[in-house]
């Protein structure tokens, strides 16, 4: 197919409420490591990678190797049996979760079921329906995670609400009481306490929570902060969830997963994403006492199929063979000094954030009012897209820039980006100045 025709398609065949960046959707074609190309043979430097998905970079030859050998041995054969692949990932997974506390693990497809069958764990071992999810949260696109997204971007007409409430989450640059940190002495973690007594019957099932919330605007909460709020959670009877679809697997650098740089041990972790490096899975692992309420006749008739665990386990063998949280944590070090330089140089940065290889920009008109710069914001990808960069974007106004490469990146891979995304600000920066 031409590129006119497969954009035409494109158009007539897909939902409309399918999501682009562009003006005009960005048509790939192939892509290794931290490169993707168009379909004119265009060569972008991909420091979104697949909206935090390839974790070890496209098309990685070591991973790669192990799904040719599985593609010959074995492609499907559903839940109903064991396979070696399945188990040695879940062993994997208990090996190195926080503590080793969380020993049994349910595959499913993504981080949306990874997700519903966590809040369906979480309601059969404490016999309560109630769920407390965060303002600002993202946690998926079925019509239940969408009543468990706290922003009404990602709430479609339809979604239920039913049974969920939404707590303050900790975003430090635009609190919502209008204190600092950490002065503020965490107000929004310990509001809680009253979100529970007065909008719940007072026993929950369970508190979900992104350790650094992704579509939201990788809103990354002070060190204390979940540590306060799993011990209220617990008081009222619930468990703590922590959604790790964008922050697991090194992304945060240093740890396996983001919840750990807070001190506080999960009783079920959900992920997706990065953990097959672009292959559909989707985790939810818990500790025994809470896996083993789920009783009764379930399956996933795609989760965990031989495909998507070799590829996840190799994509945690990589991991580890190539020190790649160290990396994430050195390089994402020398990423966010090279986005403060930025900061300093263009008032249109109002906040920089995030932890190891996941930054946020947060674009403001004023920094004094912090008023959203989101079209500002669509000017800058469109400009990076120009000058051969792909970013993501983000939070409640879309005015933050989600920066999130491969893990195995370099910090020469970090200057070009650098040298890039500086070309757009001063484009964007000049346009606004004319158009003022």
């Amino acid at each position: 197919m031409t590129k006119t025709e497969i954009l035409l398609a494109h158009k007539e065949h897909l939902f409309p409420a399918v999501f682009h960046y562009y003006k005009e959707p960005l048509l790939i074609s192939h892509a290794k490591d931290q490169y993707v190309w168009d379909h004119d043979g265009k060569q972008y430097l991909d420091f979104f990678a697949g909206i935090l998905t390839v974790s070890v970079g496209h098309s990685n030859s070591f991973v790669n190797e192990r799904l040719h050998a599985q593609l010959d041995r074995l492609i499907h054969v559903s839940t109903l049996y064991a396979t070696e692949p399945q188990v040695a990932l879940a062993k994997k997974i208990a090996e190195i979760s926080p503590a080793g506390a969380l020993r049994k693990c349910f595959f499913t497809n993504s981080g949306t079921e990874a997700n519903e069958t966590a809040i369906l764990a979480a309601r059969c071992y404490t016999g309560s329906s109630e769920i407390v999810a965060l303002r600002f949260s993202y946690h998926g696109r079925t019509a239940q995670a969408m009543g468990l997204t706290g922003q009404s971007n990602w709430r479609l007409p339809g979604a239920p609400q039913a049974g969920v409430v939404f707590a303050h989450n900790a975003y430090c640059y635009r609190c919502p009481f209008g204190l600092k940190y950490p002065e503020c002495e965490l107000r929004c973690a310990k509001n809680l306490e009253e979100t529970i007594q007065t909008t719940t019957s007072g026993r929950i099932a369970a508190l979900i929570a992104e350790p650094i919330q992704g579509a939201g605007g990788f809103i990354t909460p002070p060190r204390e902060y979940f540590r306060i709020v799993a011990d209220i959670v617990r008081q009222y009877g619930g468990i703590f969830i922590s959604d790790e679809v964008q922050t697991g697997w090194g992304r945060t650098g240093d740890k396996w997963f983001g919840i750990e740089h807070y001190g506080v041990e999960p009783d079920v972790i959900t992920s997706a994403k990065g953990l097959a490096n672009g292959l559909p899975i989707g985790l939810t692992a818990a500790k025994p006492e809470i896996a083993d309420s789920v009783v009764g006749i379930t399956l996933s008739t795609f989760g965990g199929n031989p495909l998507s665990t070799t590829a996840a386990k190799a994509v945690l063998d990589f991991i580890e063979q190539q020190d790649l949280r160290k990396n994430a944590a050195e390089v994402g070090q020398y990423l966010r000094s090279r986005l403060e330089e930025l900061a300093e140089k263009y008032p249109l940065i109002g906040d920089v954030r995030g932890m190891g290889l996941m930054q946020g920009v947060e674009l403001v008109r004023d920094r004094q009012t912090k008023q959203p710069a989101g079209s500002e914001t669509n000017l800058v990808l469109e400009a990076a897209r120009q000058e051969g960069l792909l970013i993501g974007k983000g939070g409640l106004w879309g005015n933050l820039l989600r920066i999130a490469p491969p893990l195995n990146i370099s910090k020469s891979d970090v200057d070009e980006f650098a040298r890039l995304l500086d070309r757009a600000l001063a484009q964007v920066t000049k346009q606004a100045a004319v158009l003022a």
